[in-house]
């Protein structure tokens, strides 16, 4: 798929979930896949917990974190000793 193609499963409604970003036809945020992602979750593991969320779904979530990251920064601490 492209990029462009995968964002399109992503929507953004503001009477739908208070306008967070959504796998489309579903009430399931953008942000709760990726901290899954991010607490080691594997795709398999999401598909299987989340029923009718599908392979490109996941991967949709991703493509919407990059896009995101490309507009706004979050400030990290710095490490000391670094």
């Amino acid at each position: 798929m492209t990029r462009d193609e995968l964002l399109g499963r992503i929507t953004i409604n503001p009477d739908i979930c208070f306008g967070k970003p959504c796998i489309r036809g579903h009430r399931i945020w953008v942000s709760l896949i990726l901290d899954l992602l991010a607490s080691g979750w594997s795709h398999q593991q999401i598909l299987e917990n989340y029923p009718g969320v599908e392979e490109a779904d996941v991967l949709a979530c991703l493509a919407y974190a990059a896009e995101m990251t490309r507009e706004r920064y979050v400030e990290l601490p710095i490490p000391s000793g670094s």
